[in-house]
């Protein structure tokens, strides 16, 4: 091939992979503009309406990310801000006590029947040496008054068991602070949880990948309010030194899925552990949904704490939160003398051309209204929630 004709065939094929990088960057509300109505506000789950984005921007106002602090303290500002963060240690604690319960229940012979090795135990293993990290910078934050190890109690008896419970416990814990994360009073604090809070979602990525799952069906990742990590983590608490001061969040009323689909299964029957399974959600729109749910009223958690509702109404949503979507379904056949109800499981994607909402390891609580909520403001739903959270396996 001559000179002149290779150039030309390279700056066409430059052309090319210039319009697919275009395509690839583009914002959703930019692809196929023609094609495509601008998303609606609230599908893009943020009440970000992309014909007014850039017009809310100070003038003469300079970036600078450090803010021009040179010498920023990580130590808590405000009780918020303790709270919240006592919170994650309390997760952090749980963390590494499980994992390492898990290496010393089962045998070897028990990971290798389930699928793994000796590298894969290594990896748990290594998780539960991130957890002393994080736990050591967390408490650091805290001073004196943070929050010591605990007395824990499982219900697994086989390794895949304890697989599928350390991928919903380490994602209620990532949910947690991503809830909180950007409303703390100490941005310096608010850094390093981050830097924390990231591993924690690289870990239950894996366990997911342990199980056979698919790694990460979803395009974000949900962010929840502190009490609704609080109500999924404090039954897994026995016990706390006395010294430790009781959180300040609520617990709910607990609640049942009574058809929960069967993540352990379908791992198993796409291959076991693996990089990567292409595993089809494992529930879908339309099907329904059956729940149980307590009464206000019990004791719960090492603190001794009541459940409680801000609500005297009955349920009659059932709130899937997953993403940056709270979608409700309509409960029916509702008992409320033997707490139980049914609801008709959503559908809907995240954007036109996006996955579906309701997939992956995800929250769901009975509520008394329908109310639209952002990730900026999902806590106002704790006035509203009946029952729940309660995890849904459904993909």
């Amino acid at each position: 091939m001559s000179a002149v004709p290779r150039f030309f065939a390279l700056l066409r094929l430059a052309a090319g992979c210039a319009s697919l990088l275009a395509f690839a960057w583009a914002a959703p509300s930019q692809i196929k503009r023609n094609q495509i109505p601008i998303v609606p506000p609230a599908q893009l789950g943020a009440s970000a309406d992309p014909r007014s984005a850039g017009m809310n921007i100070s003038e003469g106002y300079q970036p600078n990310s450090s803010f021009l602090v040179k010498k920023p303290t990580y130590q808590v500002f405000s009780n918020f801000d303790f709270q919240s963060i006592a919170l994650a240690v309390h997760q952090e604690y749980i963390e590494l006590d499980l994992f390492n319960y898990g290496l010393v229940k089962f045998s070897d012979a028990d990971y290798d029947a389930a699928g793994l090795d000796a590298e894969d135990r290594h990896l748990i293993r290594h998780m539960a040496q991130q957890e002393i990290g994080h736990a050591v910078a967390l408490s650091n934050m805290l001073g004196p008054k943070a929050p010591k190890m605990c007395t824990y109690r499982y219900e697994f008896e086989t390794v895949p068991e304890f697989i599928d419970f350390s991928q919903r416990l380490t994602k209620w814990g990532e949910s947690g602070v991503y809830g909180f994360l950007n409303l703390l009073d100490n941005r310096a604090s608010a850094q390093i949880l981050l830097q924390s809070i990231t591993t924690e979602a690289r870990q239950q990525m894996a366990f997911r990948q342990f199980e056979g799952l698919f790694p990460m069906p979803e395009w974000f990742e949900t962010g929840i309010p502190q009490s609704w990590a609080w109500t999924l983590l404090s039954p897994w608490i026995v016990s706390c030194p006395e010294e430790n001061e009781p959180l300040a969040w609520e617990i709910y009323p607990a609640l049942n899925w009574t058809n929960q689909p069967d993540a352990i299964a379908a791992g198993k029957a796409a291959g076991g552990p693996s990089i990567s399974n292409n595993v089809s959600a494992l529930t879908q729109e339309g099907q329904e949904n059956t729940f149980v749910w307590e009464q206000p009223g019990k004791t719960q958690g090492p603190y001794k704490q009541k459940t409680t509702t801000h609500t005297s109404g009955m349920p009659k949503f059932a709130a899937y939160v997953s993403q940056f979507n709270v979608t409700y379904a309509p409960l029916y056949d509702v008992d409320t003398d033997a707490r139980t109800a049914k609801a008709k499981q959503p559908g809907g994607t995240v954007f036109p051309q996006g996955p579906s909402l309701i997939n992956s390891t995800i929250f769901v609580a009975l509520t008394d209204s329908d109310t639209y909520f952002t990730p900026a403001n999902l806590s106002l739903i704790n006035y509203h929630v009946v029952a729940g959270p309660a995890i849904y396996q459904a993909g």
